[in-house]
């Protein structure tokens, strides 16, 4: 193999990753299904308790890397802490954390994501 074709090769599967996302409609769909607004408010921008989250307009790389240490735990590499978030996304999938995340990702925040 040649290291053009090597070079491509390797740059194809980085763009792949870069433009891997979810998809908003099943994120949608997942987050009714395991009642997200429940806690972070119907609009996931007002949540019941403010100490929770507001979720809409997230970064969607932020959402996913929480579910995947939700899911870890406390007690492991990375892990989170938090009974109820611990709980509700140990079922999920990794296509599901994507989905979940496109979709937050998407709504309209109340955020300061710059200044």
């Amino acid at each position: 193999m040649n290291k053009l074709f090597a070079s491509a090769l390797v740059l194809a599967a980085l763009s792949a990753n870069a433009f891997a996302g979810g998809n908003i409609d099943a994120g949608k769909a997942a987050a009714e299904k395991y009642n997200c607004a429940s806690c972070h408010g119907k609009d996931f921008n007002s949540p019941i308790d403010p100490t929770y989250p507001k979720l809409a307009g997230q970064h969607q790389d932020y959402l996913e890397h929480a579910l995947v240490e939700y899911q870890r735990g406390v007690g492991g590499p990375n892990g989170r802490g938090n009974a109820i978030m611990g709980a509700q996304a140990k079922p999920l999938s990794r296509d599901d954390i994507a989905n979940i995340a496109a979709y937050l990702h998407s709504l309209s925040g109340s955020l300061v994501l710059r200044k």
